[in-house]
């Protein structure tokens, strides 16, 4: 399904708790473009009744069927992109723009 990185599920309960939202599941949330290039969505969601519930670092996530389909073994990752700029970043091989990052 989707795994959460040790960094993004430290984020994760960072802003949960920040925002209050302690105990709530993660809503991750995903559509295709017309492009076919994929929009993310994240945030803090009570499950509804056809949810996919996991859970991945602790982390408790929820995502609809048919994000869940989008999803398929993404990775999501919580990374600094540029000095002091860190961001979620979605490794996902469903997305037509990913490229694996390479082993050096």
């Amino acid at each position: 399904m989707i795994t959460v990185t040790e960094a993004a599920a430290e984020q994760i309960k960072k802003s949960a708790k920040q925002g209050k939202s302690e105990g709530m599941p993660l809503r991750i949330a995903a559509t295709r473009n017309s492009d076919e290039s994929i929009h993310y969505g994240m945030g803090f969601d009570d499950s509804k009744e056809d949810d996919i519930t996991i859970s991945s670092e602790d982390v408790d996530i929820v995502i609809s069927p048919v994000s869940a389909e989008i999803l398929k073994d993404t990775v999501l990752d919580f990374v600094e992109l540029e000095p002091g700029k860190q961001q979620f970043i979605f490794m996902n091989p469903n997305d037509p723009a990913y490229t694996p990052p390479q082993d050096n």
